[in-house]
């Protein structure tokens, strides 16, 4: 595919079809990756974005409570006090 460069105030850039930016996720950040020759760019991944409303929401509705307990009682401790 072959783009413009085009100016944007003192510097250059290219556009980025409304297609390419749906087909790969694009939204308000991409990682410009320099490989030898190369340019790539590449979408900017959040992965835990919007991890924290998330986590209030289950506190007010008092979905965070404990499935199993977080200490079994077989468990033996003396192994991780050496």
């Amino acid at each position: 595919m072959e783009l413009s460069v085009i100016n944007i105030g003192n510097s250059k850039g290219i556009r980025l079809s409304k297609t390419i930016l749906e087909k790969y996720s694009i939204s308000d950040k991409i990682e410009l990756i320099l490989e030898k020759s190369y340019i790539i760019l590449k979408p900017k991944s959040e992965p835990r974005k919007g991890w924290e409303k998330a986590f209030k929401k289950m506190h007010e509705n008092g979905d965070d409570q404990l499935l199993i307990n977080d200490v079994f009682v077989d468990e033996n401790f003396d192994e991780w006090s050496k």
